[in-house]
């Protein structure tokens, strides 16, 4: 049975000291379509240049209740004219037990983004099909790899995820 905060919990008699993660929510926090030059945009025979950029923020809502948001930002342009602007902000609570400290941070700015990502970028492309352009499938997204490099750059800081 899963408790509040989205573990599933057994009866083993033993202590509940192991790690566990679990997902608590998913959501669409904030998503805008622009569509700015319509309808002269749909007779245009250039192809768009299309440029995306994602941020990931991880913030602590409670003791063992994490949000992890993931924003893209598409802008699709011709020339110095705009085709169409998506921002999505998707997000996620996560429940979190007994996670060493030093795991907390992969697991929210890399693991917890790569579970959310498939559904933001099914969001994206429903954007741009709604809006009358062909879907737009984003380009599989290595986490991790984006974690440990700006973990390397930042030297052990405190590393934020930027623009792909």
């Amino acid at each position: 049975m899963a408790d509040d905060n989205g573990f599933v919990t057994t009866s083993s008699g033993g202590a509940d000291d192991q790690p566990q993660v679990g997902i608590i929510s998913q959501y669409i926090k904030d998503l805008s379509f622009e569509n700015p030059n319509a309808p002269a945009v749909y007779q245009w025979q250039q192809q768009p240049k299309v440029d995306v950029n994602f941020n990931i923020n991880a913030q602590r809502l409670g003791d063992e209740v994490h949000e992890v948001a993931i924003r893209v930002e598409v802008s699709a342009k011709v020339e110095e004219q705009t085709a169409f602007l998506i921002d999505l902000t998707y997000a996620g609570l996560f429940g979190l037990r007994n996670v060493p400290p030093e795991q907390l941070q992969p697991f929210l700015l890399a693991e917890a983004p790569r579970l959310l990502f498939p559904f933001a970028r099914r969001i994206v492309a429903d954007a741009a099909q709604d809006g009358g352009f062909p879907p737009l499938m984003l380009e599989p997204i290595d986490f991790t790899a984006l974690y440990m490099q700006q973990a390397a750059a930042a030297q052990g800081g405190n590393p934020q995820l930027g623009h792909a």
